[in-house]
């Protein structure tokens, strides 16, 4: 089903001035409890266009405020003269800015890859923002095969600078763990991927987002965060995941459904990492846990 894709750009200041963008879709007085989504880590608030509209024109049964957020120095967010700033901890304090400059006090959150982190983050932070969470392709244990990927894209990324080569650079590099996607799925990937906001077409990210990166010593990664996924344990979840994706496992996924009691899983075939949430199926999927959350019906055990 195709719903209109109409949001209003704002921009907010982060705590030490920085001006951040967020997509703002619906509208406050909305009756639906609001939903906030997070990109990954060199995404923007354009890969939830489909899926915010979605969601606030009234697909979980409610027309709902939805925002989707730009990190600093991604999408229309202003760059970061400092890269040490592209942190974890600074850009949660910027949602969290942004969360009250826009007077959501709870929401659904929706987090994608880097995303999902934040989310766990914000759940031992501010436990009773979070009426409810949506992981789409991770978890507490990353597998490192798909950061050294993820750290190679970046490290070497030359942007296409027209749609048509666009679409082409993505077929390239994507459709081999996203077999999956249609024409159509490519030219919205790409619009949403390298489309600037006069139209233009190159990077939407701040190269220096790979400094962090650089630093990880991805043949001796950091233990699984269980104990900060548990941070979630009183949170109804749907974990998302990718069939070819190389940055969630299944093993990991069954973990997550195993130790937690209100956990859902869902597996979008014939995608890698992160699955885009573009496809009518996934788009449903989530409409009914956001539905079902916000009328607090009781969730099914996990589906391991």
């Amino acid at each position: 089903m195709f719903y209109a894709n109409a949001y209003a750009s704002r921009f907010l200041s982060a705590p030490d001035g920085l001006q951040l963008h967020m997509r703002d879709y619906g509208a406050p007085f909305d009756p639906g409890l609001p939903v906030v989504c997070l990109p990954g880590l060199s995404r923007n608030a354009a890969d939830f266009g489909p899926l915010a509209a979605a969601l606030a024109a009234g697909a979980a049964g409610r027309r709902r405020r939805v925002i989707a957020i730009d990190y600093r120095g991604r999408g229309r967010s202003e760059h970061d003269r400092d890269w040490r700033n592209y942190s974890l901890a600074v850009e949660n304090a910027d949602i969290v800015a942004m969360l009250i400059a826009s007077e959501i006090s709870e929401a659904i959150f929706i987090g994608t890859s880097r995303g999902g982190l934040h989310i766990m983050a914000l759940a031992a932070r501010m436990p009773t923002l979070l009426r409810g969470a949506v992981l789409n392709d991770i978890g507490p244990a990353i597998d490192s095969a798909g950061l050294t990927r993820i750290r190679l894209y970046l490290r070497h990324f030359v942007a296409p600078t027209t749609f048509a080569d666009s679409i082409d650079y993505l077929k390239k590099t994507m459709s081999a763990r996203f077999a999956g996607l249609s024409d159509a799925d490519f030219e919205l990937h790409a619009r949403a991927s390298f489309e600037r906001s006069d139209g233009s077409f190159g990077s939407t990210f701040d190269p220096d987002i790979v400094k962090p990166f650089e630093a990880l010593d991805l043949d001796n990664p950091p233990p699984p965060a269980w104990a900060l996924f548990d941070g979630l344990a009183d949170i109804p979840l749907l974990a998302i995941r990718g069939a070819n994706s190389d940055i969630l496992s299944a093993e990991t996924l069954a973990e997550m459904a195993r130790r937690h009691s209100h956990c859902e899983t869902y597996i979008v075939s014939g995608q890698g990492h992160a699955p885009l949430l573009y496809d009518e199926a996934s788009i449903d999927r989530i409409a009914d846990f956001v539905r079902r959350v916000e009328d607090r019906e009781d969730l099914p055990a996990p589906t391991f």
